[in-house]
């Protein structure tokens, strides 16, 4: 059996044991994370969430791209969500490569100029989740109460480790 027919028939499993449909759409502990789309990095569990109590809004790196901004609005002005983090993790895809190198791979392999698409690789975890903060905290249609936290995952040993916002470095020594 292929991963087509595995995945509908887990679903059938699933939605004959299916007891959630009473949850409200708001999330229950009022959170949302920003995270990388990485296989290994199951945000539920390194959290110790249950299904309804965040948003989870995934990416490869897990940026502040429009659509991510996008979603972030909705859920704190209209869902209620007060806390937000930002998970990027060791060993992530988005260190390997760079965005010129892959737009010329793609042109090479399918013919078509991939030049306009910025796929935002980096270089540094740490230093892109400080950007990644600094930038929700610049979304000016967030409530200013927005709790804003920023963590790189080592999949490894499962362990968080908090990183501060761009420029709070400098900030605390001035």
């Amino acid at each position: 059996m292929g991963v087509y027919q595995e995945t509908l028939q887990a679903n059938e499993n699933y939605a004959q044991e299916f007891k959630l449909g009473h949850l409200p759409m708001p999330p229950g502990r009022k959170l949302a994370v920003v995270a990388c789309m990485d296989a290994r990095l199951t945000v539920e569990q390194v959290l110790g969430l249950a299904t309804g109590e965040a948003h989870i809004i995934r990416n490869a790196g897990g940026l502040l791209t429009e659509d991510a901004i996008r979603s972030l609005i909705i859920s704190t002005q209209l869902l209620g969500t007060r806390t937000i983090y930002v998970i990027q993790h060791t060993d992530c895809g988005m260190l390997t490569f760079r965005d010129a190198e892959l737009s010329d791979r793609l042109a090479r392999e399918t013919g078509h100029d991939a030049s306009h698409i910025h796929f935002r690789a980096f270089s540094d975890v740490a230093k892109s989740v400080a950007i990644q903060i600094q930038r929700v905290r610049e979304i000016p249609f967030l409530p200013r109460e927005t709790d804003v936290h920023g963590f790189v995952y080592d999949v490894r040993t499962g362990k968080l480790r908090e990183i501060a916002a761009a420029g709070a470095e400098q900030a605390a020594t001035a």
